[in-house]
């Protein structure tokens, strides 16, 4: 069996409604975000090798509450970069090759191990994974000229985190240049040709916290499973 890495990627420093901090640290159901995120795959796999992308000035913050949560779980710290994906390549550097590697948003911090499980698994045959939810809502598409007209949601998916591939691939894929269409891990390895990963199904309750409505949301959610 190949070895397991995890990219955690928790580098950005946006704040949204007020918030005083990143997402990734504030606080649900009393214990950071990114500790949930940590837990789930650690939960999945105690010996997966984890790599937590921060931002640079909230490293030494990020250690103080972990001393105050007393949080253990190992995690490698990379400082992250500019963008996503700037801070993906440098958490790509501590990755070697022959591995599985996934890459996860810090701020999805409800994803379980079953999900994490049937990623990895689905990568370690197709080279490659990622899964996705169907859409709910009704969309539309806005043409030029700022008309709309409806469009069948059946043909389109909702794209989550992790994202696993087998680690060389995603090495190479990071090694070219950014594009403003790189908006995810499976389109950056997509634009190589090398592989077509596949599909799985996610998790509806994989949410990831962008705004603070999302929090609450999250907070119920994990209340009901305990």
């Amino acid at each position: 069996m190949a070895e397991k890495y995890v990219i955690i990627v928790a580098g950005g420093k946006g704040v949204r409604t007020g918030w005083d901090l990143p997402k990734q640290f504030l606080l649900l159901n009393g214990r950071p975000v990114l500790m949930h995120t940590i837990t789930a795959f650690y939960d999945y796999d105690p010996q997966i090798r984890i790599i937590l992308v921060l931002p640079e000035d909230y490293i030494a913050y990020w250690s103080q509450l972990c001393a105050e949560f007393r949080f253990d779980i190992l995690c490698e710290i990379v400082p992250g970069g500019d963008t996503r994906f700037q801070s993906v390549q440098k958490g790509l550097e501590k990755v070697e090759r022959g591995a599985l590697v996934g890459v996860h948003d810090g701020v999805r911090p409800l994803i379980d191990k079953q999900l994490i499980a049937k990623v990895y698994e689905a990568a370690a045959t197709w080279k490659g994974a990622y899964p996705v939810i169907p859409l709910i809502d009704s969309i539309r598409e806005l043409d030029s000229g700022g008309e709309s007209h409806s469009v069948g949601r059946t043909k389109y998916r909702l794209v989550q985190t992790p994202q696993v591939f087998k680690s060389d691939i995603l090495i190479d894929a990071y090694k070219q240049e950014y594009k403003d269409d790189f908006t995810d891990d499976v389109s950056v390895v997509e634009a190589t040709r090398m592989i077509h990963p596949i599909m799985v199904e996610g998790s509806p309750e994989n949410i990831k916290i962008t705004a603070a409505v999302d929090l609450m949301i999250a907070e119920t959610l994990i209340r009901c499973r305990i």
